[in-house]
């Protein structure tokens, strides 16, 4: 039997896809049933316009057989099968895709993609067998072939007894190496999860003889082994079904089966679009973060399915990082696809599908937050810091689509509020959105920065997470307000009767304010008396871009480069120890000291932030009870 030598090119191609096109082994079989399944489709097409081919469906199937004595596995179809040319054009020129040009010639447009275009697929096959050997029988013909291959030193082809039209692809599996157990590929458990894996959506069956153990007849101790066969894979995918005749339970059910996450999603999102670029997507809102949301382990992205064959298990160019808590899958015949399957083409469709993708997860976002306000924060204490990382990363570039989904807890109400809702209630006067920042809402509460805009009667949001300053630095004004923090040097409000004494002791209490500030130089920028405190004797103010979170927050970075906020030391002139300051300042200057070190150290104390010497502000302490 004479051996015909594979084309140049493609013998190059054939070596180099074994070694490197793909990224896993266990691809050829969803390669062969993909091509199975083409075979297929073919028969079904050729019965659109022949009406003396009758298709059955129930008539076809794929089947996946395993000898490990033989080291055989075999995949059957019971498709249209090839002719002596279709395994001379098809087989013998790598990359010739016989699927291709059946689809270019029929210009299929019903929705039945043939799934196979790159004539790659079959070869990787030599990626775990030895030999390859294709028998087929064409429809419409009583002459079989035997096409048998060893890989990159050609193939022959031969007639060959074959009863039924189809196609039989037998693999001699490779032997075990030091590096790749070749044998898994004959186990059923190994088998199953790859069909399920990468093929459970293929529309016809994909059948296996599936050991059992069952009790034998008239005997409750005694047990039996037999074989029966099953079908493996789902073939109807649920994003392909009527949304009209689906349930919220089967929705919970696929995300359970798909692994996607151990909680049950908050919502889903069916999509199906029929238009520049068709696609279906079944997308998850899910209850709870990851474990490892926040890890260099966290991978984002979609299943990606190209006509219910699974490409990529995360297509990370399908959601931008700020949704990457968004679960499911897309599924779409339109994408361009290289050789692999598996590698997408950078190309207009994923970028459209990902562009459509966003828009209806932000909707969905925004009608949870509509209409079932409790979901949404439910949803928000678990991922609004991820969208609060979103509003900050890429100098701003998505804020406008993040920030109506934002929200802070409020000083009025007592709990999470939107951006608009704060607004909304402003009144007219108020010139800012005021904002106080600490570790919790508790600390936030008692912070004496505060008590000028509460006083006023104005809404403070409280910021609790390490992003949300930048965040809002990045997003600069919402609805044309700007943002102030309530330690701002200036607030913004307008000068009443306590604002003008306060004005008033600075001026008559100048040189002793300029002896403070000489006290504490290189710790403060200024010290001032407060127009913002009420109650309290002391606080810490900022002036410049950096707050003192700002501060803690980049100081805990690797790198910090020692980042400092200009920091101004405030006190109360209403206050009794402003009395006491100006005793010492006129008579004992040594003590003025020691109160400008104490109330320095118990405004770094209120700020969160450590006091530099603290046996020595202990020693102050203990100074002031003698």
């Amino acid at each position: 039997m004479e051996k015909k030598q594979f084309q140049a090119e493609s013998k190059r191609l054939l070596e180099m896809m074994i070694n490197s096109i793909y990224s896993q082994k266990e691809i050829f079989l969803r390669e062969l049933i993909s091509n199975a399944s083409d075979a297929i489709d073919k028969i079904y097409y050729k019965a659109l316009t022949d009406d003396t081919l009758v298709f059955d469906k129930d008539s076809y199937y794929i089947k996946v057989s395993a000898d490990k004595e033989n080291r055989t596995l075999t995949i059957t179809d019971t498709g249209i099968g090839m002719t002596k040319d279709d395994l001379e054009n098809n087989l013998g020129i790598i990359a010739k895709s016989g699927s291709l040009a059946f689809k270019n010639e029929n210009e299929l447009k019903d929705g039945h993609d043939i799934i196979g275009q790159f004539g790659v697929g079959f070869y990787s096959a030599f990626m775990v067998a030895d030999i390859v050997t294709v028998i087929t029988k064409p429809l419409g013909s009583d002459t079989a072939y035997k096409w048998e291959s060893t890989g990159a030193d050609g193939y022959s082809i031969e007639p060959f007894e074959k009863d039924t039209v189809g196609t039989e692809i037998i693999l001699k599996i490779k032997e075990n190496s030091e590096d790749e157990s070749y044998d898994e590929y004959f186990e059923e458990y190994r088998l199953k999860s790859i069909i399920k894996k990468y093929s459970d959506f293929i529309r016809y069956p994909i059948k296996m003889d599936v050991k059992g153990r069952r009790p034998q007849e008239g005997s409750e101790n005694e047990f039996e082994d037999y074989q029966e066969e099953q079908i493996i894979n789902s073939m109807v995918p649920i994003w392909r079904k009527n949304k009209n005749e689906l349930t919220a339970e089967d929705y919970d059910n696929f995300y359970q089966e798909k692994h996607y996450g151990f909680d049950k999603p908050l919502k889903h999102i069916h999509i199906s679009v029929d238009g520049a670029v068709r696609y279906n997507a079944v997308l998850y809102i899910p209850e709870k973060m990851p474990f490892d949301y926040y890890s260099k382990e966290f991978e984002k992205g979609l299943e990606l399915y190209s006509s219910g064959v699974l490409i990529m298990d995360k297509c990370s160019e399908l959601l931008p990082d700020y949704f990457s808590f968004v679960k499911g899958m897309v599924d779409s015949e339109d994408l361009s696809l290289n050789i692999s399957r598996e590698i997408l083409q950078h190309d207009k469709q994923l970028k459209l599908i990902a562009k459509n993708i966003n828009k209806k997860i932000k909707s969905e976002l925004q009608s949870l937050l509509k209409d079932e306000r409790e979901k949404y924060e439910e949803f928000y204490k678990s991922f609004g810091r991820q969208l609060k990382f979103g509003v900050y990363s890429d100098f701003g570039a998505n804020k406008e689509v993040l920030q109506d989904l934002l929200m802070f807890y409020s000083s009025k109400e007592k709990k999470l509020v939107t951006l608009s809702e704060y607004v909304s209630r402003m009144p007219e006067e108020q010139k800012y959105i005021y904002y106080a920042s600490g570790e919790t809402n508790e600390r936030i509460e008692k912070l004496p920065q505060t008590e000028l805009v509460s006083e006023k009667g104005y809404e403070i949001l409280y910021f609790t997470d390490e992003v949300d300053e930048f965040a809002i630095r990045m997003l600069m004004t919402y609805k044309e307000k700007e943002f102030k923090s309530v330690s701002s040097g200036d607030l913004g409000i307008e000068a009443d009767e306590n604002q003008e004494k306060t004005d008033s002791a600075a001026d008559e209490n100048k040189d002793l304010l300029d002896h403070m500030k000489n006290t504490l130089s290189g710790k403060v920028k200024d010290v001032r008396v407060s127009k913002r405190l009420r109650s309290h004797p002391v606080c810490l103010a900022t002036d410049g871009e950096v707050t003192i979170e700002m501060e803690k927050i980049l100081k805990a970075m690797p790198n910090s480069q020692n980042v400092q906020a200009e920091k101004v030391l405030e006190i109360n002139p209403n206050h009794e120890v402003f009395s006491s300051l100006k005793t010492a300042f006129e008579n004992d200057k040594d003590k003025l000291n020691l109160y400008t070190n104490l109330l320095y150290n118990q405004a770094l104390l209120i700020e969160g932030l450590p006091i530099q010497d603290p046996v020595e502000f202990t020693n102050d302490i203990c100074k002031v009870m003698v």
